[in-house]
């Protein structure tokens, strides 16, 4: 991980703990507040096929049935990939990375459901979501938190996953909330750049 990333991440972890500890002033601590949520991500991922080894060949199984695949060491992002797009074109540092998306809370999930989804997947009146890859120090990138970034290592452009995010590397303006959150992504290389 580069130093821009560490920094990244430092940053919303004690952006975390400082919002964090604004909440307890609402009678749930962080620390219950965390408890709660991984509580809801163990829920959800106990239903689901789990491998917490990335592939050595990096290889990923493929489809709606593939497992969740564990993509940090405190399993803050688990990936599901549905489909691995190109993998001899990945994006570059710095590049616009086009996406779309759909997500709901995990603290709404319930076995044999799946809760509303929101997001721009099927609206394209919402308009164009995207950040530039590894580039967490422009707002239009660390907006959008360090988790949907962590696919593009393994997958290319044109393809799609499901993602488990916790709040330290979801959304950056969410993170005191500490909600995790289910995604369905797909990734687009920009034509215009």
């Amino acid at each position: 991980m580069g130093k821009t990333k560490i920094a990244a991440v430092y940053c919303l972890m004690g952006i975390a703990f400082v919002l964090g500890m604004a909440s307890c002033s609402s009678g749930t601590s962080y620390a219950e507040l965390l408890r709660d949520e991984r509580k809801a991500t163990n829920k959800f991922l106990a239903y689901h096929r789990v491998e917490t080894q990335i592939p050595a060949d990096t290889i990923f199984e493929e489809g709606e049935n593939a497992p969740y695949y564990k993509l940090d060491e405190d399993g803050n992002v688990y990936m599901q990939v549905i489909k691995a797009g190109s993998l001899a074109n990945r994006p570059k540092a710095n590049q616009k990375v086009y996406f779309r998306f759909m997500f709901y809370s995990l603290f709404e999930w319930e076995p044999g459901t799946t809760p509303e989804m929101v997001g721009n997947a099927n609206d394209t009146q919402m308009g164009s979501t995207y950040f530039i890859y590894g580039n967490y120090n422009l707002q239009q990138s660390y907006k959008w938190g360090y988790g949907l970034q962590m696919p593009l290592k393994f997958v290319g452009f044109d393809s799609e996953v499901n993602l488990v995010i916790k709040s330290q590397y979801g959304f950056s303006d969410e993170i005191s909330n500490v909600i995790p959150y289910h995604f369905n992504v797909r990734y687009f290389e920009s034509v215009m750049d």
